[in-house]
């Protein structure tokens, strides 16, 4: 134990040395930015440090940067602009179509009772992910740096709200996501080898926990590891994606409409039924905003970032609409909803002997958007702690691999928490109820914007309507299910982000610290071998 302390101190020092840093991974008060200029460390406010950069508008204008000073050349998450237009929409394309249309199908047609209207809600779906996301471009034009959200409520509210979105997105909307893919795995590699009755339940959890466990050593191992596996098992997700649409193509060509042909035939679904609908819609196309978490990375954003999100959500909305399609012309409504893994039924009837190809390829797909999920959430807590709004020790890294493992670890227990005591459907329900508070939270940042920056440049810029009408969607999005069908888990939800001020306040904004927080950090720091990300690539340079 002594060795490996003084291994770790004696790395920190000689790391300091060639790093602005007071040797506890703090940096100092003051740094200089990328272009030059100096700003106050750690200063936080409406705007942030005020700074000066080139117009990415390329008009080559000097204009003042809402960016936060995080991303200096020392930095463990300082990244080249590597991401082109195709990347771009790779990205989209890739992080959108998960488990969500191999789930959601069945749980959207039992809420709204309608072939019919399922169908106009999956367009709907894609529509409001489409004008939702364009919004999401101005703000990331105008605001170049990463943290999506994060950077948009700090531009316009200030760091209080900022706070309670990493709180929230940190502790329950990553987890939870984590929670519902490593399940859907679970549902459709269990039911492979079952297919007289349902899987057992417990099965089922206990091979997403397997999921969870084998997904975090991926990510805690290397880098270029969870990468490898995250592009194998894209290439995966599109084979799978491409049987459902070929399988339903023959099936249409042999004439099987009948389902297709009566698809308004049912029940009209109540106000909150709609709302609720659109859940389980959204959740299979959420990740329209994943492109602005790295905005830092884009080559050209005020160009690239808006071309990306007009060619990647109508493609995935056409996939979806093909896929829905698809499934019934190979089976009835009634199968669907009773199908617990809808595209495993869908191989049965369309593959025959090489029905084992469906569920080997959703199931691949969906470990491959878990992999995503995680490293993209290990990275959330990562910067959100090191902006001081989490605990120190989940922004250090580790000092061989490089790799944020507290964080991957912290939000793993999370999920596995959420798989041993939740649903699917009800996770489903909480994450897009929460999400959509955020969601219409920034389309109110970037109204506010308008009228106290009206003369910020904004190299693309959408009608105010786009995000005047998202955010009335969102209101109902989150006052629909309430009115229509009170739940306790929705005031649950409204506590927990509420209850983040409880923190914020002592932690954040006034800056106390309990004393054994450093005898935790240090013992932690020890036991996964991890340290300061300043330190960490001052040493490996």
């Amino acid at each position: 134990m002594r060795d490996k302390i003084s291994q770790l101190f004696c790395l920190q020092k000689n790391a300091c040395k060639n790093n602005s840093t007071d040797c506890r991974g703090q940096n100092v008060s003051s740094k200089v930015t990328s272009n030059g200029s100096t700003c106050a460390n750690g200063s936080f406010g409406a705007e942030g440090p005020e700074t000066t950069e080139t117009d990415s508008s390329g008009t080559g204008g000097v204009r003042k940067s809402l960016e936060r000073n995080g991303s200096t050349t020392n930095d463990a998450i300082h990244l080249q602009r590597r991401v082109g237009l195709f990347s771009g929409v790779a990205l989209i394309v890739g992080t959108m179509i998960g488990s969500g249309i191999f789930v959601s199908p069945s749980g959207l047609l039992v809420r709204t009772g309608s072939v019919g209207v399922s169908f106009i809600i999956w367009l709907a779906c894609g529509l409001l992910s489409l004008l939702g996301a364009l919004a999401y471009a101005e703000l990331g034009t105008m605001n170049t740096s990463s943290g999506a959200e994060w950077a948009y409520f700090m531009d316009a509210f200030g760091p209080a709200p900022a706070f309670l979105f990493s709180w929230v997105s940190t502790l329950v909307l990553k987890p939870s996501q984590m929670a519902i893919i490593c399940l859907s795995f679970a549902q459709y590699a269990v039911e492979a080898f079952v297919s007289e009755c349902d899987p057992p339940t417990s099965v089922v959890k206990m091979v997403a926990l397997l999921a969870i466990v084998m997904i975090l050593f991926v990510n805690c191992y290397s880098v270029n590891l969870g990468m490898a596996v995250q592009n194998i098992f894209t290439a995966a997700k599109l084979v799978s994606v491409l049987i459902v649409i070929c399988g339903g193509a023959w099936k249409l060509i042999q004439g099987n409409t009948q389902h297709l042909s009566s698809a308004f035939n049912g029940s009209t679904p109540t106000f909150g039924a709609i709302a609720t609908a659109f859940y389980t819609g959204l959740w299979a196309y959420d990740g329209w905003n994943n492109l602005n978490y790295v905005t830092e990375e884009i080559k050209n954003p005020s160009k690239n970032l808006p071309r990306s999100i007009i060619i990647g959500i109508p493609l995935v909305t056409l996939c979806y609409t093909l896929i829905n399609i698809s499934y019934l012309a190979a089976m009835s409504p009634t199968e669907m909803i009773e199908s617990e893994a809808v595209a495993v039924t869908f191989g049965n009837r369309i593959l025959g002997v090489m029905a084992w190809l469906m569920p080997l390829s959703v199931t691949i797909s969906t470990f491959g958007s878990a992999n995503g999920t995680l490293f993209a959430a290990g990275r959330l807590c990562f910067a959100a702690s090191r902006e001081g709004h989490l605990l120190d020790i989940l922004s250090y890294v580790h000092v061989r691999r490089l790799t944020p493992a507290p964080g991957l670890i912290f939000h793993s227990l999370i999920a596995a928490a959420m798989v041993l005591y939740g649903t699917i459907d009800s996770l489903i329900d909480f994450f897009s109820f929460t999400a959509w508070i955020f969601y219409g939270g920034s389309m109110l940042a970037l109204i506010v914007m308008r009228y106290t920056k009206p003369n910020y440049p904004r190299p693309y810029k959408v009608p105010i309507i786009i995000p005047i009408v998202v955010l009335v969607i969102s209101l109902y999005l989150v006052v629909a299910p309430i009115i229509d069908t009170p739940r306790i888990e929705y005031l649950y939800a409204c506590l927990f982000i509420l209850a983040g001020l409880v923190f914020y306040i002592p932690f954040v904004k006034m800056g106390m610290t309990p004393r054994f927080m450093n005898k935790v950090t240090l013992f932690l720091q020890l036991l996964l071998e991890v340290v300061p990300t300043s330190t960490t690539m001052a040493m490996f340079e």
